[in-house]
């Protein structure tokens, strides 16, 4: 049976992308040079993983230029695009490379977005599997004595630099999203939609 990846945030052929720094302003976000680079391991690390069967939910910023979009041809996989902010070209450009486009896809009660989802929005999901924040992650307000801010477990990113800069596999997602009190489950009959 087909095993189910989601991946985000790739930004193949950014070369900008090799430059940006973590919140500490020091730490590289990626650890390659340039976008060449980049590009080649990611794909390697991606056709590892992922078998050409394999259904891969990609949440969106794929590339960052027309150029970059043959890459996507070369990746293993069975691909959706939930698309992202950068995800700026035409319908058929994408279609080319993913079997299908969405803004947004319902997957075990849960909901996958490119842009982390308003809280409000989140009753009948409870989970948002997102992308967009790269290497950070969503809060909760302060709270406590100290008021130290903690992750939001109702919300689990799979940007590229928290799943090795490789597509993540969907079990491993759920047993993170638990491993931090986030509850994972169907809400309102929504049942599973892979």
């Amino acid at each position: 049976m087909p095993a189910v990846f989601l991946v985000s945030d790739t930004h193949f052929g950014h070369t900008g992308v090799c430059r940006f720094t973590r919140n500490d302003g020091v730490t590289k976000l990626r650890p390659w040079d340039d976008a060449d680079e980049m590009d080649e391991e990611m794909i390697r690390r991606w056709n590892d993983r992922v078998r050409p069967n394999d259904k891969v939910y990609h949440l969106g910023d794929v590339v960052i230029n027309r150029r970059a979009l043959k890459t996507v041809s070369r990746l293993n996989g069975d691909k959706v695009l939930i698309r992202g902010n950068h995800d700026i070209f035409r319908d058929d450009e994408y279609r080319k490379h993913f079997r299908e486009l969405r803004a947004y896809h319902v997957m075990n009660g849960m909901i996958l977005s490119h842009i982390p989802i308003h809280p409000e929005s989140l009753g009948r999901f409870g989970v948002n599997i997102h992308g967009h924040l790269h290497a950070n992650r969503v809060m909760m307000e302060p709270v406590g004595k100290y008021g130290i801010p903690v992750i939001d477990p109702r919300y689990h990113c799979v940007c590229v630099e928290q799943t090795d800069y490789t597509p993540i596999l969907f079990e491993d997602v759920i047993k993170r999203i638990e491993a931090e009190g986030g509850t994972v489950g169907f809400k309102n009959g929504n049942g599973p939609t892979m």
